[in-house]
């Protein structure tokens, strides 16, 4: 045990970052949901024929256009960047459960993130993977015979919905030709939103709870290595 913990890498700021990158992520999304609100009162306005002008009612459109490409790049930009270092939080979780003493454990570091990468497998890996992580860090002797979180499941849940309602949403803009079309469109794209930040929210409370369960996990072994070493030196 005491020659596994030196082997223990310290995610103080990696998680750090990792929670900056989940906050940035869920302030993107609600610009988000503003700029798609503004864009749907564009639609309406159009359904309603509000415009007298169609050079008026085009500069506004493409207004609209110029402003929700700016909001697409920062939010890709920021799920790109929050994506590698949660990723790299993950490996990082499931290395440092193995130092504080879980043995057994199913997923490797590697394939803890590699699942999220494989068609199908994609679906229900990376839920067991984190199950593990979340079970071997509460309890690292035990953690098979614990039971696993709602945390887990309810992150895990968010996140099988989240991807659908994106590709429901590239899907919804990808084939608009109609303005009804558009309308329905955006609304998909505000549901989405509501679910990536849904999902932000939960992951944040899911690596809070990781870092603290290992955190606290450490300073237990170390106590109990300092003892071991102090009855050693008094024998």
């Amino acid at each position: 045990m005491s020659g596994n913990i030196f082997k223990f890498k310290d995610a103080t700021q990696l998680t750090l970052w990792v929670r900056y990158m989940l906050y940035a992520q869920i302030v993107v999304a609600l610009i988000a949901i503003g700029s798609n609100y503004l864009e749907y009162q564009l639609l309406m306005d159009y359904q309603s024929g509000a415009y007298f002008s169609e050079e008026q009612a085009i500069a506004d459109g493409d207004a609209n256009d110029m402003r929700q490409l700016w909001v697409g790049l920062i939010y890709s930009l920021v799920f790109i960047v929050s994506g590698v270092m949660i990723l790299k939080w993950i490996y990082r979780a499931n290395f440092n459960a193995r130092q504080l003493g879980a043995t057994d454990m199913i997923f490797t570091p590697g394939w803890s993130i590699g699942y999220f990468f494989i068609p199908i497998f994609c679906i229900w890996k990376p839920f067991q993977a984190m199950k593990e992580i979340w079970l071997a860090s509460h309890d690292p002797e035990r953690w098979s015979l614990s039971d696993s979180s709602s945390t887990v499941n309810l992150w895990w849940l968010l996140w099988i919905v989240s991807n659908i309602l994106g590709q429901a949403e590239y899907k919804f803009a990808e084939r608009a030709e109609e303005l009804q079309e558009f309308v329905y469109a955006n609304m998909v794209s505000q549901v989405s939103e509501v679910s990536g930040i849904l999902l932000a929210l939960i992951t944040l409370n899911l690596v809070n709870h990781i870092y603290r369960a290992q955190t606290m996990a450490l300073a237990r072994v170390e106590q109990q290595t300092y003892q071991v070493a102090q009855q050693f030196v008094a024998g």
